[in-house]
């Protein structure tokens, strides 16, 4: 730890780069000196600026300044200066985790409450299960979003903050108006089935019944089974909702269609749980037991961070050449002293 401590801080990646530094005087010993006369084959006017004669840069010290920053800076910049950070722990787990989320008509239905605001079922369930997955850092965490067809909207991966962001940018009847269960469960096993991970667990959270698709939820639950995948399910929608209609108010129960003896048979068929949420706040208990059920930390890893600097003595060597370049053209130098 003690050598990990004194390795952090400013270094350089290339410092073997930095013996280029005296280079041009080096070649300017050895190499000998160009013609003088009237040799040239390419009349440059401005090349008085630029020789070694009375009127060169080599005679007018801030431009033989200026030169050698520029190019100091850009041999800085060539061994790539960066900072080292401390060590950070990265817990890993080796479990690869699947959301499979309802986005079917029925999850429009406004029977839940978020911030004392009525809003849609999907809509809780973006907030809460966004939550949830930028919380199972070191897992690798995909989603498949289902309607009348599921599809892996995003697969296995480390950066929970993009499965999040990707789930709320998921629309209500994007896959259809119908919802495919078992094409959901059947999908998550085709996409684990060629992983490694000790632990492999699918979280299934749907407000219907299956009527749509190739595969039948219990038949979907049996590959799963065989293949150690733990499937929870999750069943969301309030059980009373007020309603107006031509005849008045009326108290209807918005999760009649809600399938929960098939959902509690794929959870005890794969060794999961089935749980139900009627609310915001039960949602997020759901979640939180999925958390302890499943926990995130093992093993641990270190990685320590790298940010390259280069760009900051590469960046100033470019504004001091273009101010260099500037001055030392006459008419830009005869208008400044004229202001």
């Amino acid at each position: 730890m003690a050598e990990d401590v004194l390795t952090s801080g400013f270094t350089f990646a290339w410092p073997w780069l930095l013996l280029l530094a005296p280079v041009p005087w080096i070649l300017r010993l050895l190499l000998p000196a160009s013609p003088s006369g009237d040799l040239q084959a390419l009349r440059v006017p401005w090349f008085s600026a630029v020789a070694g004669g009375k009127s060169g840069w080599l005679r007018r010290p801030w431009l033989a300044l200026a030169a050698t920053l520029v190019w100091l800076l850009l041999v800085v910049a060539a061994a790539r200066p960066q900072w080292v950070g401390e060590i950070e722990n990265l817990p890993v787990t080796g479990r690869d985790l699947l959301l499979a989320v309802d986005i079917s008509g029925s999850m429009d239905t406004q029977d839940m409450v978020l911030n004392k605001n009525a809003v849609n079922r999907l809509s809780v369930v973006k907030k809460v299960a966004g939550e949830f997955i930028k919380r199972r850092h070191g897992d690798r965490v995909g989603l498949i979003l289902f309607g009348s067809r599921a599809y892996l909207q995003t697969p296995l991966t480390f950066d929970t903050q993009t499965t999040a962001t990707l789930l709320d940018e998921s629309e209500i009847g994007l896959a259809g108006r119908e919802t495919a269960i078992g094409d959901a469960i059947g999908l998550a096993v085709k996409r684990l089935r060629r992983d490694a991970a000790a632990d492999r667990v699918l979280v299934l959270l749907t407000d219907g019944a299956n009527t749509s698709g190739e595969v039948q939820p219990l038949q979907a639950a049996g590959f799963a089974a065989r293949d150690g995948l733990t499937v929870y399910t999750v069943g969301v929608g309030a059980d009373e909702m007020m309603v107006q209609d031509f005849f008045g108010s009326r108290v209807v129960n918005p999760s009649a269609d809600l399938d929960e003896d098939t959902l509690k048979a794929i959870a005890e068929q794969t060794g999961g749980r089935y749980f139900r949420a009627r609310d915001a706040k039960s949602l997020e208990k759901i979640y939180q037991i999925l958390d302890e059920l499943e926990p995130v930390e093992s093993d641990v890893e270190t990685i320590r961070p790298i940010d390259e600097l280069f760009y900051w003595p590469l960046g100033l060597a470019y504004v001091l050449a273009l101010l260099t370049a500037l001055l030392s053209i006459r008419p830009f130098k005869l208008r400044l002293m004229a202001t």
